[in-house]
């Protein structure tokens, strides 16, 4: 993120105001502790003998407390903990891959010194970390999966099967490769076939959401409502935010007259689909008419009614409200049937969301793969939220301009993502952020070559690479909502995952592109990775929520990663973006941009002229911008 930089380890003198247990220092410094109260310092083991040999999150509260000390542990899988007032304190212990530990530990009166080691066990069902990165698949099997995936999402169904049969004969206990036959089969309406696949899917990966979501509405097809059931909570166990597998199982909760399962699990897959979809209000209606509130399922079944013009259930749904208005009416007069007929489960739409695991140009979506989060942590959001925005607000007071060398790396790619053009260019790269007026934040962008203005590759400028950040900033964080998803880490450093969304009831002042002259705004939704040690923001990813067809902007994908970056002369840190990688469907190409920085020169205010401005002149406009973001 962009922010100066804290570290560990803490003194008694260096903790943010109204912050438990955030404290700043300068890292890699021997510190002697002053405290006026007990000092507890917890190690953690992974065997009890050998220290943890990952970064791990340690809680300490009290009962009563409010808020309570987070801390991450030291490269010697330990935390120190000072100013501890007695009493009793709840302890609790995360690290990705072991099962959270919550233990109970008694601080006595006295300014005392006490250690506690603690040996955390493996979670069995998280990902061995250690196991190579990326799919067990062979180069070949993977090169044959790609082209299928290709021709599926073409609808050529015959050369799909042609390399998925490939595929599978190099591959047979493959979980991608047998979920994909099984939805190629699911197209053909070979049912039968398709569940067979599925569940050899299942079996080699039961936490493969997208193979369980579609036996699950196989099942739901052959009115097999109990095993739909099951099928489907372990869908929704492996992800919880998959809004279609949330769906489709309140649907087999409403065939089994579950109705109030099948209420619950409506409303889940209507927030979780952001309204990508109405189709769970259907369900949702005919389970609240069936537990008698007549008045919500009218107003669910008409929400759904303008959503479905075309579709030839819409005549009986109305139908069905009408019976719903009149039973308001006239309670003791109407006989209502107990639900609805038989619909037709949801279209090919709905299906296409099933997102298909294999990639083919482009990396997975923010939605499309959950990073792994340690078991049963408890998230501070808050506190995170919090210090997470003070640290872009200080950069924005405390500096005003940086300047960079910029390495971009421009391709233009298939659907398989090798590279039909390259080009390769270097700028000088200068950054001014400003805050013109109160929670007014601006961030201008100026590249130069050679003294004059770059142009860029493509047709397509990108603007607002350190904007990213600003999303976390107390003055926009507002028009955002957040989901602290847990405790995960990025290389090998504990992270506070958090998801973000643009509201729809805000205002956009992050991302737009500028064609011509007219601006479209850009809604973006993402993750961010932030040190659970010093609460900088160590990487962003963000998609759009939807894509824009009236200016043919299909997808973007985009990760930023930030480092601290020194400036000795200023005797300050800061942490900037380091890469960022672009990933664009625009304009019917397919783009890929990498851009990279480094010889970091900082400049406090005023203190230098923008580009192009002569010697005695006004300053020269900002580059112009034809098309990017």
């Amino acid at each position: 993120m962009l922010a100066a930089a804290a570290g560990y380890p803490q003194t008694a003198n260096d903790t943010i105001p109204g912050t438990a247990g955030i404290h700043l220092g300068e890292p890699d410094v021997h510190t002697i502790y002053s405290s006026r109260g007990s000092v507890l310092t917890i190690a953690v083991f992974k065997d009890g003998k050998h220290p943890l040999d990952r970064q791990a999150v340690i809680g300490l509260k009290r009962p009563n407390d409010v808020k309570g000390y987070w801390q991450a542990t030291d490269d010697r899988a330990q935390s120190i903990f000072i100013d501890l007032l007695p009493g009793t304190y709840e302890i609790e212990i995360a690290a990705v891959g072991y099962l959270t530990d919550r233990q109970e530990f008694v601080i006595h009166s006295g300014a005392n010194s006490q250690h506690l080691e603690v040996t955390l066990r493996p979670d069995p069902s998280s990902v061995d970390l250690n196991a190579p990165l990326g799919s067990s698949m062979s180069a070949k099997a993977r090169k044959a999966t790609e082209r299928a995936v290709t021709a599926l999402k073409s609808g050529n169904y015959k050369e799909a099967q042609k390399f998925l049969q490939k595929a599978y004969k190099l591959d047979p206990a493959s979980s991608d490769i047998n979920c994909l036959l099984g939805y190629l089969s699911m197209q053909q309406g070979e049912r039968e076939r398709a569940v067979g696949y599925l569940e050899t899917a299942v079996v080699g990966d039961p936490r493969n959401t997208r193979a369980l979501t579609l036996l699950g509405r196989l099942r739901l097809q052959q009115k097999d409502y109990g095993k739909a059931a099951v099928t489907l909570e372990q869908a929704v166990a492996s992800d919880n935010k998959y809004w279609l597998a949330q769906h489709l199982l309140a649907q087999a909760y409403l065939e089994q007259h579950e109705y109030a399962k099948a209420e619950q699990h409506a409303r889940l897959a209507l927030a979780d689909s952001q309204g990508a979809s109405k189709s769970p209000l259907l369900v949702l209606g005919q389970a609240l008419s069936q537990l008698g509130r007549d008045p919500e399922a009218i107003q669910a079944l008409k929400d759904y009614l303008p959503s479905a013009p075309k579709d030839p259930s819409t005549q009986l749904v109305a139908a069905f409200v009408g019976e719903l208005e009149k039973r308001v009416s006239h309670p003791a007069s109407v006989a209502l049937p107990v639900s609805l007929p038989p619909l037709e489960m949801p279209g090919t739409e709905e299906t296409d969301e099933l997102r298909l695991s294999i990639q083919t140009w482009r990396p997975p979506g923010v939605d499309d793969e959950k990073p792994e989060v340690a078991a049963g942590v408890t998230c501070p959001a808050d506190a995170v939220l919090e210090q997470a925005g003070a640290r872009v607000r200080q950069l924005v007071e405390s500096v005003s301009k940086f300047a960079a060398v910029e390495q971009l790396q421009h391709e233009t790619v298939d659907e398989l993502g090798h590279a039909l053009t390259r080009d390769i260019r270097q700028y000088n790269y200068l950054v001014d952020i400003s805050e013109p007026s109160p929670g007014v934040l601006s961030v201008s962008e100026f590249r130069m070559v050679e003294s004059r203005m770059a142009e860029f590759p493509g047709q397509m400028m990108t603007q607002g690479l350190p904007a990213m950040a600003l999303v976390f900033h107390p003055d926009i964080r507002g028009t955002f909502q957040f989901d602290c998803e847990g405790l995960g880490q990025w290389h090998g450093e504990a992270a506070w995952l958090v998801h973000f969304r643009q509201r729809a009831d805000q205002p956009n002042r992050i991302r737009s592109y500028r064609i011509g002259g007219n601006v479209y705004a850009v809604d973006l939704k993402g993750r961010a990775w932030i040190s659970a040690q010093t609460l900088q923001i160590l990487r962003v990813e963000s998609d759009l929520v939807r894509p824009l067809p009236n200016i043919q902007l299909l997808t973007e994908h985009q990760t930023v990663e930030y480092g601290p970056v020194a400036f000795p002369e200023k005797h300050t840190q800061l942490w900037l973006p380091k890469s960022v990688e672009l990933y664009a469907d625009f304009h019917r190409q397919r783009y890929v941009r990498r851009h990279s920085f480094d010889h970091f020169m900082l400049f406090s205010v005023d203190t230098i002229e923008k580009p192009g401005t002569p010697h005695g002149g006004a300053a020269a406009p900002p580059p112009p911008s034809p098309s990017g973001t």
